[in-house]
């Protein structure tokens, strides 16, 4: 009888000892999965609290050359190679070549057309109802152009556009040309443009406009071109011209 009493007491024993093992082992399991679970939410959290930054639009030179070569009348686009010719290959002076001209350099001269940074009634209308897609995707084609080529015309002044592009005028703080826009002409893609091969004429006329302050959409060409003289200009402009 005794004995029995014993081994009742003994099984009590051994069946708490046992749920309190199972009750231990849940609480550890829970405390596991817990621990997992928060270790798997940290990186996710992370990334959460990451901003999103937009990924630049996708460019499409295709859809470039359409507007420039056709326009979109339904817009009321007009088609840039009636002025620029076809590929950028301007056939007069009036209108300046875009051909192979650096993609960031052409698309922030059509927002300056647009935002009225740079004054052009002609350009002002023409950009009027592009988007920045459109002026994207012009100025990716154009890139992709052939390079336009020239030569210089003015022999008597061939001496001083050459040693003003490559040496500057150091007496009236004139840097060379080519620190900026390469000794070939070819500049500096999405800094400085490309000038080899473009008309005299446009790049004489822009300068003087830098001058006068009627063109404001560069203050280093504006700081640059009030210390030209009229016959600086030209030089440097016709030299410019026969650059490749």
């Amino acid at each position: 009888m005794r004995q029995t009493s014993q081994i009742s007491k003994l099984t009590s024993v051994s069946a708490s000892l046992a749920a309190g093992l199972v009750l231990a082992m849940t609480s550890f399991s829970g405390v596991v999965n817990a621990a997992d679970a928060a270790t798997a939410a940290a990186p996710m959290a992370e990334a959460a609290a990451k901003p999103v930054v937009p990924g630049k639009p996708k460019v499409d030179p295709a859809a470039g050359e359409a507007l420039y070569s056709n326009g979109d009348a339904s817009r009321g686009v007009t088609a840039c190679l009636t002025c620029h010719g076809p590929k950028g290959q301007s056939a007069t002076a009036t209108w300046p070549k875009l051909s192979a001209q650096h993609a960031a350099y052409t698309t922030k001269q059509l927002k300056n057309f647009k935002d009225g940074t740079r004054a052009n009634p002609v350009m002002m209308g023409m950009v009027a109802t592009l988007t920045e897609q459109d002026m994207n995707n012009i100025s990716a084609y154009l890139a992709k152009q052939p390079v336009s080529q020239g030569v210089a015309q003015n022999k008597d002044t061939i001496e001083l556009g050459q040693s003003i592009y490559r040496g500057g005028i150091a007496a009236k703080g004139v840097p060379a040309c080519a620190a900026c826009h390469s000794p070939t002409g070819a500049g500096i893609p999405a800094q400085y443009p490309r000038m080899g091969g473009q008309w005299a004429e446009y790049n004489a006329a822009q300068l003087l406009a830098f001058r006068e302050g009627t063109r404001k959409n560069s203050t280093q060409m504006t700081t640059i071109a009030t210390k030209l003289s009229d016959q600086e200009m030209k030089a440097v402009a016709d030299y410019m011209a026969g650059l490749h």
